[in-house]
């Protein structure tokens, strides 16, 4: 074989390779889609990142319509008191889903409404409620996203929290937290 001239070592190459992937061409028809074959084996499954339904959950979120319709509710309760704020709507996760701003409302009301938000979801309670909780754990205060001040509200499925609203901007957190339960209230309607 050492004696082989270029251009049969060429042909012998390519048609190698032609058989190869007429091989590979082979198989990846013989796996399309829509095709009765047998599936792939756990193994192959497993290489591309699939996993067993046993190892997974679904969780409930609230769609856009949904958080934005709580958002404009609970600001629409707070400029009928005349308050300007900024309402925050997080998912279960703690993602802002949305924020909308009012006119007028101050600077840290922004990022006061989502961490409220957060804070309420986090917990599936009322932020009044666990501002009562540091008086006994007040190191709480010190977990990273969360203001523990009136004003936020989580939104529940079934008793679990699958959303969190945070209004801040008016006076009190008492007002703040009434206006978060207006957005809550909105989506029972």
């Amino acid at each position: 074989m050492k004696n082989l001239s270029l251009r049969t070592r060429v042909l012998t190459g390519s048609a190698a390779l032609v058989a190869v992937g007429a091989g590979a061409f082979g198989a990846v028809a013989a796996a399309s889609p829509g095709d009765s074959a047998p599936q792939a084996a756990p193994a192959a499954a497993a290489a591309k990142g699939e996993v067993k339904n046993k190892d997974t959950f679904a969780s409930d979120h609230l769609t856009i319509d949904a958080a934005t319709k709580a958002a404009q509710a609970a600001l629409d309760a707070a400029e009928a008191a005349n308050q300007r704020v900024t309402v925050a709507v997080v998912d279960r996760n703690g993602n802002t889903i949305v924020t909308l701003r009012g006119d007028g409302a101050g600077p840290q009301s922004y990022e006061s409404a989502e961490k409220k938000a957060f804070t309420a979801v986090s917990w599936n309670a009322p932020t009044s409620v666990l501002v009562g909780r540091l008086a006994q754990t007040p190191n709480l205060k010190d977990i990273p996203g969360t203001l523990f001040l009136g004003g936020g509200a989580p939104v529940q499925l079934k008793g679990a929290p699958i959303a969190g609203i945070g209004v801040a901007g008016a006076p009190s957190g008492d007002l703040d937290e009434q206006f978060a339960q207006a957005g809550v209230a909105a989506l029972g309607k």
